[in-house]
């Protein structure tokens, strides 16, 4: 691989990101006994005599369980002898000795929750309340310490990888990737070149999705670099089994996910080029029709910023405006939730409805900014991400602490005739998929279903790529009056104001509730668990013991968006694919 230019190693040295975290350990507290405890559980006195955990198929809720079709999977709570992992053995014992009858109660208060608020998705036409399994998914601090260097890592290197493209493009006059897999990504948008973020974040929200093996080790799946949802069910997961399970988490050291919205307003106000001490912050939605509006609406309301449509801004001079009922005002950072392609109809798709005309004139100005930036879905390309350990060598110098799934480049001659040699046993997926949609998983297909994705990737070599049918790792999830493996997945959602990345401490967990499936979005029928990730040690600030305070991004707001004549632009506020959209 060729070595980084003098420009390049100039612009790693100039990048305000702080370095990776630590992969190490956190040394496990000591319990009284001197014996070392698992972090996050409540240590055990002297006395207590160590007793072997009843094996599940024993125990309860837990009678029956078995991994049936999940053989290979790595289990999250269970080890290959059937043993409680020490992470678990606090939520096991709740678990096992709690009375169904009890479990039914609390498993019908989170679905009344969730309805309550209008936490709802729509499957095959009818609204439901979003699926918050009873069984929370448990990470312990020494795993997470890797996890989120690894997430650190990855962020940083995209970061610079996307300051590149954009700019001298030194990587790929250096070969490191090829220049016309860069140029023929739907998502490079040559109208955002040279377009320079005043404190140089691009990226100022990335949510990672992981897997884990069935080795046990976890591995990123894809990223997503642009407007990635879920967030918001993390933070009401987690609201919600606080209210349910009190006893659950005043026995675990979990940390909290409720500040969210405050690391994400600093990061916003730290990305305005004017009015820095109080710069005028919104967010941009599509609309009320959008599947993640709720998202939308909960995250201005939390950050304490204004939640507007395109109808309501307008460019003037290259500088953008906001129509209040006390005139106009104007706005300094803009956190859009609407698509490159919808942003702006004189730069992209002229007749969309939803965006602002001048936006990215403005940006090119330095008179707003917007986040995340135009452009950035050329570092989420799937095809793109089989790049990513050689970008972070580019950039960093170092190989990645969280590898990629081994994936097969359907654009490379000799990659896709083993592709197509191999199509019947491995996972095909679309370039430009999202949603788990068009994904083909060859053991699955038919004949004829494989013999028409053959063509498809004939013809389009550069829209596909291929990897093994990896095991999802499983967690107990309730299904009917028992516990049953189902498989998971993982979305960290990381933080980028220009100093450092900032990561979740946890993340959105999806289940593919239907038996034997892998696909976890809500859309195919997927749920989500609340992810709790164990504390070290934990003072009693870091109990998490609700939701999250407002933040406020200005002492008082006294205007408001001027109310809109109704506007025809339902349809294509439903198109939006979100980048990421956990659906």
């Amino acid at each position: 691989m060729s070595p980084a230019s003098t420009g390049a190693q100039a612009k790693k040295a100039s990048r305000k990101t702080a370095p990776p975290s630590s992969s190490k350990s956190v040394t496990a507290a000591k319990s009284a006994n001197g014996k070392g405890a698992e972090p996050g559980q409540v240590a055990k006195s002297a006395k207590a005599k160590v007793v072997r955990e009843t094996l599940p198929t024993e125990t309860g809720i837990f009678k029956g369980y078995s991994k049936g079709p999940y053989g290979k999977a790595f289990d999250e709570m269970f080890d290959a002898d059937g043993e409680v992992r020490p992470a678990y053995r606090g939520i096991f014992k709740v678990m096992a000795e709690s009375d169904r009858a009890d479990l039914e109660a609390r498993v019908d208060a989170l679905g009344r929750a969730f309805i309550d608020q209008g936490i709802t998705f729509s499957l095959s036409g009818m609204e439901r309340p979003f699926p918050l399994d009873v069984v929370p998914r448990v990470i312990s601090a020494g795993e997470w310490n890797k996890l989120e260097a690894g997430i650190t890592q990855r962020v940083q290197a995209l970061e610079l990888f996307l300051d590149d493209v954009y700019g001298e493009q030194e990587i790929l006059r250096d070969g490191v990737l090829p220049k016309r897999l860069v140029h023929s990504c739907e998502h490079f948008h040559r109208q955002a070149a040279n377009i320079r973020p005043p404190n140089g974040v691009r990226i100022h929200v990335a949510g990672i999705d992981l897997i884990r093996d069935a080795n046990g080790d976890f591995r990123v799946l894809e990223d997503n670099l642009r407007s990635p949802s879920g967030v918001s069910y993390v933070m009401e997961n987690r609201r919600t089994m606080a209210r349910v399970f009190p006893d659950l988490f005043s026995t675990h050291k979990v940390r909290p996910v409720a500040d969210y919205p405050s690391h994400l307003l600093r990061a916003l106000r730290a990305s305005a080029a004017f009015n820095e001490a109080d710069p005028n912050i919104v967010v941009l939605t599509p609309g009320v029709a959008n599947s993640a509006y709720f998202e939308h609406s909960l995250l201005a309301r939390l950050m304490g910023v204004e939640l507007v449509e395109g109808r309501d801004l307008f460019c003037r001079d290259n500088v953008v405006y906001m129509r209040t009922t006390e005139g106009e005002q104007r706005v300094d950072v803009i956190y859009r939730r609407i698509d490159d392609d919808f942003l702006d109809p004189m730069q992209f798709r002229p007749d969309s409805m939803l965006g602002v005309a001048g936006l990215l004139n403005a940006a090119r100005a330095g008179n707003v900014v917007i986040s995340s930036a135009v452009g950035n879905g050329v570092g989420d390309d799937k095809l793109i991400y089989t790049y990513v350990p050689d970008i972070i060598n580019y950039y960093l110098g170092e190989k990645p602490i969280i590898g990629n799934v081994d994936t097969l480049r359907c654009w490379l001659p000799e990659e896709c005739d083993e592709v197509l040699d191999r199509i019947d046993e491995l996972v095909v997926k679309p370039v430009e998929g999202s949603g788990g949609y068009g994904i083909v998983f060859g053991p699955d297909a038919t004949k004829a279903e494989l013999d028409t994705l053959a063509r498809k990737v004939r013809n389009d070599p550069r829209g596909w790529i291929a990897q093994p049918v990896v095991q999802l790792s499983t967690v107990p999830t309730k299904v009917g009056d028992s516990l049953r493996p189902r498989h998971v997945d993982l979305r960290p959602f990381a933080v980028n104001d220009g100093e450092k990345v900032w990561v979740l401490p946890g993340g959105l967990t999806r289940v593919a509730l239907p038996e034997g499936s892998l696909v976890v979005n809500s859309s195919q029928g997927g749920g989500s668990k609340d992810t709790w990730v164990l504390a070290s040690r934990a003072t009693q600030s870091e109990r998490e013991l609700g939701g999250g305070k407002v933040v406020t991004s200005k002492a008082a707001k006294a205007a408001r968006p001027a109310e809109s004549a109704p506007d025809p632009v339902f349809e294509q506020t439903q198109q939006q694919q979100q980048s990421g959209d956990p659906r």
